[in-house]
């Protein structure tokens, strides 16, 4: 674990890893660490809009950069965000189709990587932390329960038992700008948000877990406000982090969690635990609450 010197928004290189609304939370609330902040953004996502662009193109999924994005820049409301967060009404075959994700599909064919896509939208949005899909080559998550194989997350989410074991099909890369983040990370940050389908499809490639494992950046899991609504909320956060262990060779240094609900107990980590919920929208994690229990953390490092 590093020791810290200076303020967190000073010197403080981070990296987070997920997906969801959890991601972009958390993103939004570190964004004073500008270049300094990096988000690896799940793409394996096959429902709604990104689900549709997926199945029609070929694509990765975009709603999760593209919500990441938004959030980044959510306190600059310009005209360019507001196109890049606009969901068709009324209006046919596109009706629920999200604009930014069609506009960083366009991107995408335009250019030679998905993450050049990506790089062209931070600078239309001013945003100057970095955001890197996990991948720039598609994939699936897929679940394994006894000798069934369960394909997509949509699906998976819907599940009532707890898969024996999850994997990325067909197997792909990170880009290699995500390993040298996470190389040169200080703190690494998983979750908060769906343990299954956003917190563990980057983790499942081979090359960020040995990453993260191999490095001395303090590793520190966001628990949910709430329980979260899968198979997972019929296990304890001990036996989540077990089952990461168990799969990906992860165990994290700090577990972040939430007075909102109960201290957990048997847990192999330091345990901080604070107010984290937001009052005004249900079920997220407040920004400055979040900041506040980040720097505390990297302080006492």
């Amino acid at each position: 674990m590093t020791r810290s010197t200076g303020s967190l928004s000073e010197n403080c290189r981070v990296v987070a890893v997920g997906g969801g609304h959890g991601l972009g939370r958390v993103l939004a609330s570190l964004s004073m660490l500008k270049e300094n902040l990096t988000g690896i953004v799940a793409t394996t996502d096959d429902g709604g809009s990104t689900g549709r662009l997926r199945r029609a193109s070929g694509c990765i999924a975009w709603g999760d950069t593209r919500n990441c994005l938004n959030q980044l820049c959510a306190d600059n409301p310009t005209l360019p965000r507001t196109l890049f967060e606009y969901r068709y009404r009324d209006a046919g075959e596109m009706t629920g189709h999200n604009l930014g994700n069609m506009i960083l599909l366009a991107l995408d064919q335009m250019c030679v990587r998905p993450l050049d896509a990506v790089n062209l939208i931070r600078e239309l949005l001013k945003v100057p932390s970095k955001i890197l899909p996990m991948s720039e080559q598609p994939a699936s998550l897929v679940a394994y329960v006894e000798s069934q194989q369960i394909v997509g997350e949509t699906t998976i989410d819907q599940l009532t038992v707890r898969p024996d074991s999850l994997t990325l099909i067909p197997d792909i890369q990170p880009p290699a700008e995500a390993i040298e983040a996470l190389e040169n990370a200080d703190i690494i940050i998983l979750g908060p948000g769906s343990f299954m389908t956003s917190i563990l499809p980057p983790l499942l490639m081979k090359e960020v877990a040995r990453a993260i494992y191999q490095s001395s950046a303090m590793k520190v899991y966001i628990g949910n406000v709430k329980p979260e609504p899968s198979a997972i909320n019929t296990l304890s956060i001990p036996c989540i982090l077990d089952w990461l262990k168990e799969m990906t060779g992860i165990y994290p240094d700090v577990l972040l969690w939430p007075t909102e609900r109960p201290t957990p107990k048997g847990i192999r980590c330091i345990l901080h635990q604070t107010a984290l919920a937001d009052n005004l929208i249900d079920g997220t994690h407040n920004k400055q609450a979040l900041f506040d229990a980040i720097n505390a953390l990297w302080h006492k490092a």
